[in-house]
């Protein structure tokens, strides 16, 4: 069965640009976009994976729930899977999920328990012999953060349930959230202390819960409400959802008290009306009501799909909207370089806010909407986080509406003065003074000083924002200029901390050219592609010279990559911090200029598993791929080598299964000729 390319390049986009938003809402807690436009992206690439089969894939994100946890938090397995909900948005689509859970059944009627959609953090709950053990964030629905300790400062979170008989294990689902009263008052104490307000009470949750210190969250004013169960043992419950509930309720388990039991869809479609017009004047914030198969055993003859139950959906509420006029265009540069454009609104009171900016998300959206500067607009606060710019009321145009171009209006980044470039598969248009420009300092400071870049040991999100706050360091060339009085003079950094983190930089000046390479933060350019060009160009000088021409001629080089790597050099900011970066002391050895074509190992596949006695797996990698071999990360009938060390799992087995060669350190180091 073919595939169309276009469904092929709109699947990828999609499948990135989900990606990026899950990080941004779940990690990060900064979302970019309403929870409307995202879930329209997750719905068309649903749609084009069940059009083409082929195109479905395991890491596709409609197989998986939300982000990795923080890498700050020790991690914890979900005992069992939090997944998500299906979304449903009209009413059709709600008597289709009754249709099809009756049909999945064969009944003619089935009774919901339902309960309000809370907006705030999911988390589980571990309670053994009634105490609170364990508790942990949804993470990927697989891997969670482990909050324990800030868990433990909500007073709504019993830490001994209510009960002589106390079950061997309960795992209680939940959600962290702030009342609307409470959020008013955080934010009036922000204002008061001359801090940041918070966005809304979402991000307020998200970001109290997940504080490195727990005396921050201790502050803060979070509460809980369970929603449903995972993990138990030792104690039999009832058959019913709404049962089990109550009998959270009897263990003092703070559980929502809008929840009701309904009869068939009309039952369903007259509860989201009932909460819908009480949603204003509930005391949290909701973004629609949840329904769920209120017999436990049903729900488990109707199981899961890929992602998500088949016996409960989530029934979202539309977005706020409301008409204003678009007074102009202006854009903001974020973190990774792009350009968003940027509505400047005659202010209108939309989603329960003033709003004068909303978000134009890109200019091919700007052409597809067809929005003008003058036009009267709808916008959109869906899910209360950014306001968005939905369409154009075509009836109010004026003939002197203008057309927006953004390359024309900003030919160069606004911030920096650097270029603007939008490649050819990119919907976004960004700067190109990735080194230089301040609004992605942090981020550049950030990517240059990371594991498997520079390896600058302790420079992280924390000691860079103060960096760089403080006006301390403007590009990365200006880490190897900072002194210990600098650094020993920081929050949280005393004289060790601050004698270990010049050592580290210290040692990053010795390097290999890959690394730096891709320090370098190229659009486009990953870890394979700065070791292929390493291997190819053999010198920096080399690299920084070759036209668009001469870079395609390396294989897995296309013109996108192409065009990235030459835009970059091409920028003078960029090469002025290159210059300054090898004045520092920053050294690497040159190479010959061309891939070991006659290795023993070039082009051959291995897979590594296992501990080795004296080389790490990175270190492997190295020499393997120095060589001209590949690593991948699972074993197949194309693997050649696969290198064991103690404790390895599956991959071993496999590779025996197929016939596949198993290495152990010492051949590994006689085929590398060491």
């Amino acid at each position: 069965m073919t595939v169309p390319q276009e469904a092929v390049a709109r699947v990828r986009q999609l499948r990135e640009e989900l990606e990026r938003h899950n990080y941004l809402y779940y990690v990060l807690d900064e979302p970019e976009i309403p929870d409307a436009e995202y879930d329209k992206l997750f719905r068309e690439l649903e749609r084009l994976e069940a059009e083409n089969p082929l195109l479905a894939t395991p890491d596709s994100p409609t197989r998986r729930i939300g982000a990795a946890p923080l890498a700050e938090f020790s991690q914890l397995t979900h005992r069992v899977p939090m997944l998500s909900l299906n979304n449903a948005f009209e009413d059709e689509e709600v008597a289709a999920f009754d249709r099809r859970v009756r049909e999945g059944l064969g009944v003619e009627r089935v009774e919901y328990a339902v309960d309000p959609k809370f907006d705030g953090l999911a988390i589980s709950l571990i309670y053994e012999n009634g105490i609170l053990l364990q508790g942990a964030t949804r993470g990927d629905g697989y891997t969670g953060e482990d909050v324990t300790t800030n868990l433990r400062t909500i007073k709504a979170i019993p830490l001994r349930l209510h009960t002589t008989n106390p079950p061997q294990l309960l795992e209680v689902r939940g959600e962290v959230l702030i009342l609307k009263a409470d959020f008013e008052k955080l934010n009036h104490q922000q204002r008061n202390k001359g801090e940041k307000e918070f966005a809304n009470p979402r991000n307020a949750a998200a970001g109290s819960l997940r504080q490195l210190d727990p005396r921050i969250t201790a502050t803060r004013p979070l509460t809980f409400f369970a929603y449903g169960l995972g993990s138990v043992e030792g104690v039999s419950l009832p058959r019913k959802l709404s049962a089990v509930m109550d009998y959270l309720e009897s263990l003092r388990v703070p559980v929502c008290r809008e929840r009701k039991v309904v009869q068939g869809v009309e039952g369903l479609l007259e509860y989201y009306r009932m909460i819908g017009a009480r949603r204003d004047s509930l005391p949290y914030d909701i973004d629609g009501v949840v329904y769920k198969v209120d017999d436990l055993d049903s729900q488990e003859r109707l199981g899961f799909v890929a992602r998500a139950p088949r016996f409960a959906v989530a029934h979202k509420f539309p977005a706020q909207e409301a008409m204003t006029e678009l007074l102009g265009i202006t854009v903001q540069v974020g973190r990774t370089g792009a350009l968003t454009p940027v509505a400047r609104l005659k202010p209108v009171f939309v989603g329960g806010a003033m709003v004068s900016n909303a978000t134009l998300h890109n200019e091919d959206e700007i052409r597809r909407k067809d929005v003008r500067i003058g036009d009267t607009v709808i916008v959109r606060r869906a899910g209360d986080v950014i306001p968005e710019v939905v369409g154009v009321v075509m009836g109010n145009r004026h003939s002197s509406a203008q057309e927006f171009s953004l390359l024309e209006q900003y030919p160069v980044c606004p911030v920096c003065g650097s270029h603007v470039i939008r490649l050819p598969d990119e919907a976004a248009a960004r700067c190109s003074g990735g080194l230089f420009c301040p609004a992605q300092r942090k981020q550049a400071i950030l990517h240059f000083s990371s594991r498997r870049a520079m390896d600058i040991e302790g420079m992280g999100d924390k000691l860079v924002d103060q960096l760089v706050d403080k006006e301390l360091i403007h590009t990365p060339a200006d880490l190897y200029k900072l002194g210990m009085t600098t650094l020993a003079n920081l929050d949280r950094m005393a004289e060790k901390s601050a004698s270990n983190t010049l050592a580290a930089i210290e040692a990053s000046k010795k390097t290999t050219l890959a690394r730096f390479i891709f320090a370098l933060g190229i659009r486009n350019v990953g870890e394979a592609t700065a070791k292929d060009l390493a291997r190819h160009f053999g010198g920096l000088d080399a690299l920084m010279a070759a036209d668009e021409g001469a870079l395609q001629q390396m294989p897995d080089v296309g013109p996108v990559v192409a065009q990235s790597i030459a835009q970059f050099f091409a920028e003078p900011h960029n090469r002025e911090v290159i210059a300054q970066l090898v004045a520092a002391g920053v050294h690497w050895a040159e190479g010959a200029g061309s891939p070991i074509s006659t290795s023993p190992i070039s082009g051959k596949i291995f897979v590594l598993t296992g501990t080795l006695p004296n080389l790490t797996r990175d270190e492997a990698k190295e020499r393997i791929e120095a060589l001209g071999g590949k690593v991948t990360g699972s074993v197949s009938k194309k693997t050649d080598f696969v290198v064991a060390g103690a404790e390895a799992g599956s991959k071993l087995v496999k590779a025996k299964e197929l016939g596949v060669v198993v290495l152990d350190e010492i051949q590994l180091k006689e085929m590398l000729g060491e």
